[in-house]
C-alpha cells in the first residue's frame, strides 16, 4: 500500500510539473504573438559597422565620421525595431573612384527614402542613393549629409532629404505593420561632392555671335536713319518757308 501511494504522489509530481510547463509555454507564445504598435515616419540615421547598419548612437550634429566610413540614412515607418538602409554600406562600390585627397577624409553616405508603404499619402519616395562626399576632417554627420543636398530641419530634428518628405516631421501612425525581412536594393551611385577632381559644369553657350547682333544693330541703325531724315525734312521745311 505504501508503494501505490509513492508511485501514486511521483505521478502527480509530474503530471503537475507538466500542467505548469504547459501553462508557461502558453504564456509565452502569448507575449511573443505579433502585437499592435505605434510608431513614426521619420528619417533614421545609422553607421555601417562590422558589415551591418547600427543605429547611431549619437545625434548626426555631434558625431563625426573618420575616413572610410559609410553612413546611413532611411526614411521609414518604424517602431521599436529600426528599420535600416536597405543597400550594404560597400565604402568601395561608393567612393572607390574618388581619389583621396590631402586634407581631407572620403565618406560614402547611403540614402534610402523607403517605400511607397512608409510615404504618406500623395507621396513617391526615390531610388535610393550612394554619395561619396570629400569633406573636412572634423566634418559631422550633419554636415555630411547636408553636403550632399538640400535637408529640412525642424526643432533639431531631420525631418526632410532633399525634398522627400515635403512636410511632416516625426508623425505618429497608429498600428503600424512593419514587414519582417526587406529585399536589399540598387544604390543609384551619384557625383561625388567636394572632390576637387570632380568635372566642372560646362560654361553656358555666349550668345555673342555677330548673327544674334546682327538683328538688334539693323533696328538702331533704321532708327537712326529715320530720326535723321525726320530732322533734314524739318529744316528744310523751315529753310522754304523764309525764302517765301
Amino acid at each position: 500500500m505504501t508503494a501505490y501511494r509513492t508511485v501514486r504522489l511521483v505521478l502527480s509530481l509530474l503530471a503537475g510539473l507538466l500542467l505548469a510547463g504547459t501553462v508557461a509555454a502558453a504564456t509565452t507564445v502569448t507575449a511573443g504573438a505579433a502585437q499592435a504598435e505605434d510608431g513614426y515616419r521619420f528619417w533614421g540615421y545609422y553607421q555601417w559597422t562590422s558589415g551591418q547598419w547600427a543605429f547611431s548612437q549619437k545625434g548626426s550634429d555631434a558625431f563625426v565620421p573618420a575616413d572610410g566610413a559609410v553612413e546611413g540614412w532611411r526614411y521609414a515607418l518604424g517602431g521599436a525595431k529600426p528599420r535600416v538602409p536597405r543597400a550594404a554600406g560597400d565604402f568601395e562600390a561608393i567612393c572607390g573612384k574618388t581619389p583621396a585627397e590631402t586634407g581631407k577624409k572620403r565618406v560614402a553616405l547611403v540614402v534610402d527614402p523607403g517605400t511607397p508603404e512608409d510615404a504618406t499619402t500623395g507621396d513617391t519616395p526615390g531610388q535610393p542613393s550612394g554619395t561619396c562626399v570629400v569633406t573636412a576632417p572634423k566634418s559631422t554627420g550633419a554636415q555630411i549629409l547636408a553636403a550632399a543636398g538640400p535637408v529640412r530641419i525642424e526643432k533639431g530634428l531631420t525631418c526632410g532629404v532633399a525634398g522627400y518628405p515635403a512636410k511632416g516631421c516625426g508623425d505618429q501612425v497608429k498600428n503600424i505593420k512593419v514587414p519582417a525581412t526587406e529585399a536589399q536594393v540598387t544604390l543609384l551611385m551619384r557625383p561625388a561632392v567636394g572632390s576637387s577632381a570632380a568635372p566642372s559644369p560646362e560654361p553656358m553657350a555666349s550668345d555673342s555671335s555677330s548673327d544674334s547682333g546682327a538683328p538688334w544693330t539693323g533696328i538702331i541703325i533704321a532708327i537712326v536713319v529715320v530720326v535723321l531724315l525726320a530732322g533734314g525734312g524739318f529744316f528744310l521745311n523751315r529753310r522754304r518757308a523764309a525764302a517765301k
